[in-house]
């Protein structure tokens, strides 16, 4: 027995050692970009009709306040300019326009490593939002969000293998001066993480400095063009059915410096938007083609993303409300329509109501990440971090979210049916004469690794283990992690001679 005993505990720990050496890409049970699109909310008639139905708000209703220059850029292209100065849009010049627009986008990282495919339904989950605030949860309240957050944030995100891009899910609000905090959160961003970057502008004037500093980043302008590792994320409308007119002039600097754009429509149903599923993706729709029919009418196949967020409401109470069923059905009907029109998507999953990341955050979380991810939707933003309905963002809950991430796209990955996975051949080994149990089999231990995924920081020990090792709570963890993290230097700091002509040539407020 003793024998025995020393074997299997030899072997075991032979395998937890080759589980903690990472494993070949082609080997990993999830990775990004792993194809969705199994769940379909919607029918074929029933996309259809939305699509009709998009097109008529377009041709009957139109978009107001279009800056001059998207006027004229539009109507050249064959918009009507009404009387009442609404932009209508005939249904013949959606289509052409579709047709011209990029049917597949590279979101490019400064790392080519983290490279985003964002074509047919592969799915990639990330940050996003603007929350004003950050949850502390030792002392579970809320505090204003800084700059130096928002560059822990990106750093920790490195770190995390299933948050695959970093949008800006916070504002630097101890950067008064609007131009200074644009430009450092950039610079915070992009000094913390080497995957793709989302940021807005909050003016476009402010878009000449944000290009001289992203050129000195990438080199120089040529090697910038080559590879955009930022993009801008552009609430290019109000709804409903308005053009917000210095988000479409900060739109036009950003496509024609080489800049990728999301085209965010953020409409409230109930409140700003239809208060019914069907109705409130009739309007983003709607306001997106707008969207295509303006950026392809400056440039014909520029980067793109549909960007369709429409965001659900309390209808009780008035709030915002993001963790709700409806909300991930409103993101998974906005996938399909993003196939529908064969062009990458982008939409909202994975934020929650709750103000801790709690219980209640975690079945908010994972219901809309796992209903985006098997809708296929490209890009689910604000997918981590994001608590009390987009106002707070969570380090803690960002650490947390790459095991729940993790556990979605296993789902997204889908079942394998084949000879080897139907494992016919292994049943009667282990069924006549074999030992009755799977446990030892090569199969099993050949297929552990490639066929599941295992948290990090989730627990599936016995009560009698977690008891012994101390009684570990999850919060707890993702404190010690974001501390471990965050105790070592950036890994993908600016090198000193780069930083220091970005320190010359603009006013940075993180401490070298």
């Amino acid at each position: 027995m003793d024998t025995q005993t020393k074997r299997r505990s030899g072997g075991r720990a032979a395998r937890r050692a080759a589980r903690a050496d990472k494993l070949a890409d082609h080997l990993r049970p999830i990775k990004p970009g792993l194809t969705g699109g199994a769940f379909r909310p919607l029918t074929g008639t029933q996309v259809q009709r939305i699509h009709q139905t998009a097109l008529r708000a377009l041709e009957e209703i139109g978009l107001a306040d279009a800056p001059q220059s998207g006027i004229d850029v539009m109507t050249a292209a064959g918009a009507i300019l009404g009387e009442d100065g609404r932009l209508r849009f005939p249904p013949a010049l959606v289509e052409d326009m579709l047709a011209k627009a990029a049917t597949s986008v590279t979101l490019c990282g400064r790392d080519p490593t983290y490279d985003l495919d964002l074509s047919g339904t592969r799915v990639h989950y990330g940050t996003a939002g603007a929350a004003v605030s950050v949850v502390d949860v030792d002392g579970r309240h809320y505090r204003e969000s800084t700059l130096q957050d928002l560059h822990d944030a990106a750093r920790i995100t490195q770190s995390l293998e299933n948050i695959h891009f970093f949008q800006r899910p916070m504002v630097a609000r101890d950067i008064s001066d609007n131009l200074e905090m644009d430009l450092n959160t950039v610079y915070a961003c992009c000094s913390g993480t080497s995957k793709h970057i989302g940021i807005s502008l909050s003016d476009p004037s402010h878009a000449p400095a944000l290009f001289d500093m992203l050129h000195m980043i990438a080199g120089d302008e040529q090697s910038w063009r080559a590879r955009p590792f930022v993009s801008n994320s552009n609430c290019f409308v109000v709804p409903p059915m308005k053009f917000a007119t210095e988000s479409c002039e900060t739109m036009e600097q950003c496509i024609r410096s080489g800049m990728p754009v999301l085209l965010l429509s953020a409409g409230m149903a109930g409140a700003t938007a239809p208060s019914t599923i069907a109705g409130a993706l009739v309007q983003a729709t709607a306001e997106c083609l707008a969207g295509i029919v303006y950026v392809n009418a400056i440039a014909p196949g520029h980067p793109a993303i549909f960007g369709t967020w429409p965001f659900g409401l309390d209808l009780r109470s008035g709030a915002m409300s993001v963790g709700s069923g409806e909300q991930a059905l409103l993101s998974a009907g906005c996938a399909q329509m993003h196939q529908f029109y064969g062009i990458p998507g982008g939409a909202a999953g994975g934020a929650s109501d709750s103000k801790m990341p709690d219980m209640q955050a975690g079945w908010e979380q994972m219901c809309s990440n796992v209903m985006a991810g098997l809708a296929g939707l490209n890009m689910v933003y604000e997918a981590a971090g994001m608590h009390a309905s987009l106002l707070g963002f969570c380090h803690e809950s960002l650490i947390l979210s790459d095991d729940l991430v993790g556990q979605a796209l296993r789902c997204v990955r889908g079942i394998e049916v084949d000879d080897e996975t139907l494992a016919l051949d292994q049943i009667r080994e282990v069924c006549i004469g074999g030992p009755g149990h799977y446990l030892g089999t090569a199969q099993t231990l050949g297929r552990m690794e490639r066929d599941h995924v295992y948290p990090t920081l989730g627990n599936r020990a016995s009560p009698k283990e977690w008891d012994e090792t101390g009684k570990p709570d999850l919060i707890h963890s993702a404190t010690q992690r974001k501390q471990e993290i965050l105790s070592r230097p950036s890994a993908v700091a600016f090198d000193p001679e780069l930083d220091q002509k970005l320190r010359a040539a603009f006013k940075i407020h993180l401490s070298p």
